[in-house]
């Protein structure tokens, strides 16, 4: 069921987002500088809607192709798809309403109710603790901006915590405070930049936990002049359907919902598409869920990979779709104030933060506030170390994306010498990259892959002081290091574009998913990319157009599975066993001039070949990661791009 209203706003939104990215206003080709872009679009409506009616499912009939040249830039977008051919694309991902969240680096996680220590069953009685011990909403947003992050997701329409309303309502049916708690904390928040988004359930099975009832059917029904039975997933469904519609109509600033999870009576309505219309600026995300037409799914508290602090490994779903990690901050507990003041581990969650950064993924703190809203002492101790702690890095976090994904940038993860950490990238400044080292090597020196680009200079951004550095054979070296910091050494990497790097080749597969040839490999769109169809062996072809120095592969895997096995059902669709073959004539193949096996992990990945000319270039991929007890992702493989490296950067200006 579609509101009468949405075509037109629907369209006025496509409109918007083309010219945008012709323009370079909203896409990762504004990273180039204007002189170095020219766009070409081509878009084709399907009948009677736009391709925003379909969020990320398979389309037929719509098309979306450009054409962008640029040169040392982040970003290379070059050619497009044949729009007679059905094709897959990621729709709606950059629309205007998400902006606050693209640009934050994170979120403070408020669980806060009547299940609060001491737990109290009266909602009044509640209240007037919370007022009666000096609740403040500056108090929060003065603690979201010490954790250095943009918005506060606030859980007190949680199934755990009584289900209440910190707002006056006029729906009956669970607790709702007299106080409005949420107007004065989406004022507060505004007043310093920040945005408060509301959870919301979709659960009553907690309904009675304690031994106390805390859903009143028979006053919601009596409202409804009708029997609604809230313990019930359709009657739970139709109250906080309700209540959607009366927080969008008192609260135009709030910054949109957090669903934990879909609710049956709410899809039948077509509740998400109301929201858009009602309130367009809203923004609404899922726990653990990827709902297509929702902005952004979040990620709970994932652990089991190695380092504990990449969190980014257990992250399923492939950029630029919008992702969020939602963790605890202290080391032990729930998700709310329990009456105990548990450590908060620094390297833990500075780890987790910043691992997030550099993967483009929001990070949302989780602490536990108290019945007057105030956090336990270690987490305050911790939310003040941090503000004086991120001051002097929060360049290399704020104003970027993650290095070494669709954005461009240094190659990240696992360094040498047991050394790991993340990169990060501008986005006004593609030159003005970021070194994270979060475990240092066993020795003073750092080696990174250098992902094509140029070296100009680096220093320790904490210090200013420069760094010793060489560069060859596609490899980025720090010399003389010490003096590690013990949680985020951070080197500012400034580089002049990137260098051998192949344009107008054509990829081919010897296999592919309806929608999603081995062209996608090589169009230099990371809205496409080419999918294997499960079929292994397999192979992608590279046509140079005529015979040129080989050096080496680069790959952008598509990172849609985890980095790691989490389960027997979750594990890594990456490349593991492979060849490479060489050829003159694209029929005559020969030997593999290089065997070997990828290691399963996030990023750009590179296989270096003792440089030869040819004109056709083949990687056959023989096997993947994924165990088959993993049937989703088992021989499954998807590449967003691959690309020929005809020789390694050499440092700008002669080098250091």
């Amino acid at each position: 069921m579609k509101p009468p209203t949405a075509r037109h706003s629907r369209a006025a939104a496509i409109v918007l987002f083309v010219v945008a990215v012709v323009l370079g206003l909203s896409h990762p080709a504004a990273l180039q500088e204007p002189s170095q872009v020219a766009a070409v679009f081509d878009v084709r409506f399907p009948p009677g809607g736009s391709p925003f009616d379909v969020g990320l499912q398979d389309t037929t009939g719509d098309c979306l192709t450009g054409s962008h040249h640029t040169s040392g830039g982040a970003l290379r977008v070059s050619g497009g798809q044949d729009c007679g051919r059905t094709a897959v694309q990621p729709l709606d991902l950059e629309n205007p309403r998400q902006d606050f969240l693209r640009d934050s680096v994170g979120g403070l996680f408020l669980h806060w109710g009547l299940r609060t220590a001491p737990a109290h069953t009266s909602c009044t009685a509640w209240e007037n603790d919370v007022t009666n011990g000096g609740w403040n909403a500056d108090y929060w947003v003065k603690e979201a901006q010490k954790l250095h992050t943009q918005y506060l997701v606030l859980a007190s329409f949680h199934s755990r915590l009584g289900y209440a309303r910190t707002w006056p309502s006029k729906i009956p049916g669970s607790c709702s405070t007299q106080r409005d708690f949420l107007g004065e904390l989406v004022r507060a928040a505004k007043a310093k930049g920040l945005k408060v988004i509301l959870y919301m359930t979709n659960d009553p099975q907690w309904h009675d936990e304690g031994g106390h009832e805390w859903l009143d059917s028979a006053a919601y029904s009596a409202y409804k002049g009708k029997n609604v039975d809230l313990t019930t997933n359709d009657g739970f469904g139709q109250f906080s359907y309700d209540n959607f519609f009366e927080v969008m109509d008192r609260y135009p600033d709030l910054g949109g919902f957090w669903i934990d999870n879909d609710n049956a009576y709410w899809e039948s309505r077509d509740l998400y598409r109301q929201i858009y219309e009602k309130r367009p600026d809203y923004t609404l995300s899922n726990n653990n869920e990827d709902t297509p037409i929702m902005d952004m799914i979040s990620n709970e508290q994932k652990t089991g990979m190695t380092p504990a602090y990449d969190y980014p490994q257990a992250v399923y779903t492939a950029q630029p779709r919008l992702t969020e990690a939602d963790f605890k901050l202290p080391s032990t507990g729930s998700w709310w104030y329990g009456g105990t003041d548990p450590s908060v581990d620094k390297m833990l969650t500075l780890g987790r933060l910043v691992t997030n950064a550099g993967s483009s993924v929001k990070a949302l703190m989780a602490e536990t506030a108290q019945v007057n809203g105030k956090f336990p002492a270690k987490q305050a101790e911790f939310n003040n170390f941090a503000n004086s702690y991120l001051n002097p890095i929060w360049e290399s976090l704020h104003g970027t994306e993650g290095g070494g994904y669709l954005y461009g940038g240094l190659k990240p993860g696992f360094w040498n010498d047991g050394a790991h950490g993340v990169t990060t990238i501008s986005r006004s400044d593609p030159d003005r990259q970021y070194i994270h080292v979060l475990t240092p090597p066993s020795t003073s020196t750092l080696r990174i892959r250098d992902n094509g680009y140029r070296v100009a200079s680096a220093t320790n951004l904490r210090t200013g002081a420069a760094v010793s550095w060489s560069q060859s054979g596609g490899v980025l070296t720090l010399s003389g290091l010490g003096n590690w910091d013990p949680y985020d050494t951070v080197f500012k990497v400034v580089t002049a574009g990137r260098q051998g790097i192949l344009t107008g080749v054509k990829v081919s597969a010897s296999a592919s998913a309806s929608g999603h040839a081995g062209s996608a490999a090589g169009d230099g769109d990371y809205r496409t990319y080419w999918d294997n169809d499960k079929t292994l062996p397999v192979n992608l072809t590279f046509d140079l157009g005529s015979s040129k120095k080989v050096q080496y592969l680069g790959l952008n895997q598509r990172e849609d599975s985890v980095a790691y096995v989490r389960s027997d059902t979750e594990q890594s669709a990456r490349i593991k066993d492979y060849k490479v073959y060489l050829s003159a004539d694209g029929t005559t193949w020969g030997s593999p001039v290089k065997t070997g096996q990828l290691p399963s992990r996030r990023g750009v990945q590179g296989i270096d070949l003792t440089a030869a000319n040819a004109r056709h270039v083949r990687l056959e991929v023989t096997s993947t990661w994924a165990a088959a007890t993993d049937t989703t992702r088992y021989k499954r493989l998807r590449i967003d791009e691959a690309w020929i490296g005809t020789s390694y950067a050499t440092p700008a200006n002669g080098g250091q």
